[in-house]
């Protein structure tokens, strides 16, 4: 028989924005409740933002990450959604063994406002003279989890393992928890951790078997990266066994400036069997019943370390359970291309932009370019314009026009000869000056129209020429944002064969004309120019640079 039903928010959450991402755990948690959760969660740092980097550094920020969590609980009960159980990722700060602030705040006088000091130099860990600690980042603060119950904050966990590699900065800007917190939620003893809790031998995970949890519920900001073959279900599977119990994974979603954040939340039984998971790259509340075995636990014969909270002791009634749910996996390009589009997406709409700019050539680059911008905005809100110069071709210029018109883009035409013979007329360039010379023209164009009109122009270059050079600085290196930074020329050639055979699949017209895709690449600066005039083959490249630049 079912003993809870376990809700998980894999929502998306905006750095810093503390009010919006209160109102989205809100707005989900009414859902859970709809769909009667006992217990419902949300990502890491959901109520901060992830990464919050050196904003963890600033005080004032710290305590207005503690005020709301404490403001959305109280929030919870108004909106009669105080019953259902609320886990949730905040910034907090370290705590003594009474709960006084370690920073030295509980010392101050009632009402007493700490100063705030902002971010140490460069964000270092340095000697904290509030809190007399050596080493630690100015204000102690912590990567935390909150459990939110009838208007109050019933309990909290600290994040153990802070990790300093790859994209990862925490060791620098968090202060480790030290404890495990249990919470019984109908009868069910759940365990708690964070992300890299998960990924570290022992710790959490081994105490989580010791304290007799029956889940461990770990709530995530992993970062998509390509060619992970599901090492999260292996790791969880594992971790659920050496934990005894079943696990559920919460992973956030959406995007952060260059992370990108693919949801794929999972639970899965002590056994390892998977029994929900949730889509990539979208947001969901994947509901799963768990059919658990009895608590035995008595909290007062917990290992050492271990903290217990009752927040609802009493086992729910019996109910039928509702269909567990798997949701299917994409390819490998069709991962990426999901990827580039909610990357996308997020920085254009977290900047504060509406509306993007493609220069869009003809070629196979700005046509990649454009068709993500149109799958992750709208195709209206994309502006394309064509800088055709003395050496463009007629069918490059067509094929530019024709990407415009399946996308449903605005487009225009923009003809460049004019200035470029300005400065050629004045400064008498030639060669790589001369070709050179296009592009910056070119970029000088956009940025005017940026300025004019309010779009964020993307640049259009991929991984291959940035790694090699073969791009002009201030010229087609022009941008706020550049989809393809990451991207080989072979991936983005596969990337647009994908898009196009995904619309043909769903009946719909692909939006890359198929001479962008087939025709030789070319920058047209001069008569007959190809890429290959100056670089080898792409698939030669991109094999080079594929063992030489990560």
């Amino acid at each position: 028989m079912p003993q809870l039903r376990l809700a998980l928010a894999q929502v998306d959450a905006v750095v810093g924005d503390l009010e919006h991402n209160a109102r989205t755990v809100l707005e989900w948690t009414a859902r859970a409740k709809t769909a009667g959760a006992h217990l419902v969660a949300f990502p890491e740092m959901m109520l901060t933002g992830y990464p919050v980097e050196d904003l963890a550094l600033r005080r004032s920020f710290v305590d207005a990450s503690i005020a709301a969590t404490t403001a959305l609980a109280t929030t919870l009960e108004a909106c009669g959604l105080g019953e259902l159980a609320v886990v949730v990722g905040y910034l907090d700060r370290a705590t003594g063994e009474r709960g006084i602030d370690d920073s030295g705040a509980g010392e101050r006088g009632a009402g007493e406002r700490e100063p705030d000091h902002g971010p140490t130099t460069q964000g270092q860990v340095t000697h904290d003279p509030a809190s007399g600690a050596e080493g630690l980042p100015r204000g102690r603060p912590q990567n935390c989890v909150a459990v939110l119950h009838r208007g109050q904050v019933v309990a909290r966990y600290a994040k153990h393992h802070l990790p300093n590699y790859g994209v990862f900065d925490e060791f620098r800007i968090f202060v480790p928890g030290e404890s495990l917190t249990v919470v019984r939620v109908c009868g069910v003893d759940v365990a708690l951790a964070i992300c890299e809790d998960l990924w570290q031998e022992g710790g959490p995970v081994a105490t989580t078997r010791r304290a007799g949890a029956e889940l461990l519920l770990v709530v995530n900001a992993s970062p998509y990266e390509r060619h992970k073959y599901d090492t999260r279900l292996a790791l969880a599977t594992r971790r659920a066994n050496e934990a005894g119990c079943a696990l559920a994974y919460l992973n956030l979603v959406g995007a952060q400036d260059e992370l990108v954040f693919d949801g794929d939340s999972l639970v899965v039984s002590a056994q390892g069997e998977v029994l929900a998971r949730a889509p990539q790259f979208e947001q969901d509340l994947l509901v799963v019943d768990l059919d658990l075995a009895a608590d035995t636990v008595d909290p007062v014969s917990l290992p050492a370390g271990v903290v217990h909270v009752t927040v609802s002791g009493r086992a729910v009634p019996a109910y039928d359970p509702i269909a567990t749910r798997q949701a299917p996996r994409l390819d490998d390009v069709g991962e990426v291309w999901a990827a580039l589009v909610t990357g996308l997406a997020g920085y254009v709409r977290k900047n504060g932009f509406s509306s993007v700019l493609v220069a869009m050539s003809g070629g196979i680059d700005s046509a990649l370019v454009a068709a993500l911008a149109a799958d992750a905005i709208g195709g209206s809100n994309v502006f394309g314009v064509s800088m055709p110069s003395a050496y463009s071709s007629q069918h490059s210029r067509d094929d530019a026009a024709d990407l415009a018109k399946r996308i449903g883009a605005d487009y225009r035409e923009q003809p460049i000869g004019r200035f470029v013979d300005a400065f050629l007329d004045e400064l008498a360039l030639t060669g790589v000056a001369e070709e050179n010379l296009q592009a910056r023209v070119r970029g000088l164009v956009l940025m005017a129209l940026s300025n004019a009109e309010g779009h964020l122009v993307l640049a259009t270059s991929n991984k291959s020429e940035l790694a090699v050079g073969y791009s002009t600085l201030y010229g087609d290196s022009v941008g706020g944002y550049a989809p393809l930074k990451d991207v080989p020329k072979t991936l983005v050639w596969a990337l647009a064969r994908w898009r196009n055979a995904h619309a043909r699949l769903r009946g719909e017209v692909p939006p890359i004309p198929d001479s962008s895709i087939s025709k030789p690449p070319s920058a047209e600066l001069r008569p007959g120019q190809t890429d290959q005039d100056s670089l080898p083959a792409y698939e030669l490249l991109d094999a080079v640079l594929e063992r030489y630049v990560v």
